[in-house]
């Protein structure tokens, strides 16, 4: 799968019935485009393009969605979770950069389908926010016990 020297990422679905491993992304972008909105339930995607050569499935096969005449979108089919964009019959696949344990090692350069961006996304950053501890309190995060597979293996 990877060359020898290459970094290698990790990551999975929800549940932990998929995982993967890839090297290093060549590109990674953010997609405002309305068909990336339907396919992530989110204002955009966020997508780390990779060779497929440098990508593995190492746990698990994920569904897969036709979304369009050029491409499919692969998912759990236990959890859900959107896992990736690719071309039918093309050499690279676009994962989706939440799915990675260590997101914060992937991040966006560019932009495309600005044509359909939400007006509110320039300014999220500018948003009054909490910690998820702030939002619940202490007593509560207690009592909250998570079913999501853990960030490695």
């Amino acid at each position: 799968m990877t060359e020898a020297g290459k970094a290698v990422l990790t990551g999975g679905c929800q549940c932990g019935a998929i995982r993967f491993s890839a090297a290093a992304p060549t590109r990674v972008s953010i997609c405002h485009c309305r068909m990336c909105q339907k396919a992530t339930g989110a204002p955009f995607a966020s997508l780390a393009d990779i060779d497929k050569k440098d990508f593995a499935w190492t746990r698990g096969t994920p569904a897969k969605f036709r979304s369009s005449s050029i491409a499919e979108r692969d998912f759990c089919a236990a959890c859900g979770t959107p896992l990736s964009y690719r071309r039918i019959d093309g050499d690279r696949i676009e994962i989706m950069t939440g799915t990675f344990d260590r997101p914060d090692h992937v991040v966006p350069t560019r932009q495309y389908g600005s044509e359909s961006r939400l007006g509110w996304v320039v300014g999220i950053a500018n948003l009054p926010s909490q910690t998820t501890l702030q939002n619940y309190g202490p007593e509560k995060m207690a009592g909250i016990v998570s079913h999501q597979h853990p960030d490695h293996d």
